[in-house]
């Protein structure tokens, strides 16, 4: 979903313009990240938890040259959900758009490759799964 799909759902059963929820949704981010940005944390009661955190500098490695590089320390914003974000979404029966996985295929390589933005499939290193940013 998009901020523009959030503007339009809420200026529908809000029965304002898209203009003006969309000025109230951008006001709504903006004192989030100004919150992070002076308290470092901002709690939304049945919702969640944004915080931002220090991630230590550490060695890396340049994936298609394979040299090893210093990665800055750098800030980080993590999410935590509270608990009635984290039930409904434990209690939905699939994952929009996302095949489910039932861990009892015999034939699992393609868990073990990833889409590439070119339409190819790279392997992958088995873990947990990514999570996306945006």
């Amino acid at each position: 979903m998009t901020k523009k799909e959030i503007v339009k759902q809420i200026s529908e059963r809000a029965e304002l313009t898209q203009l003006k929820t969309k000025e109230i949704v951008q006001w709504t981010f903006d004192a989030i990240v100004d919150t992070l940005i002076r308290d470092g944390r901002i709690e939304l009661r049945n919702f969640g938890v944004f915080e931002v955190k220090r991630r230590k500098a550490r060695k890396a490695r340049n994936p298609r040259t394979g040299e090893k590089v210093d990665v800055e320390p750098k800030n980080v914003v993590t999410f935590k959900p509270g608990k009635e974000m984290e039930e409904r979404v434990r209690r939905m029966p699939s994952i929009p758009s996302m095949p489910v996985v039932t861990g009892d295929d015999e034939d699992d390589d393609d868990d073990l490759l990833e889409e590439q933005g070119n339409g190819k499939k790279e392997a992958v290193e088995a873990g947990p799964p990514r999570v996306a940013k945006g």
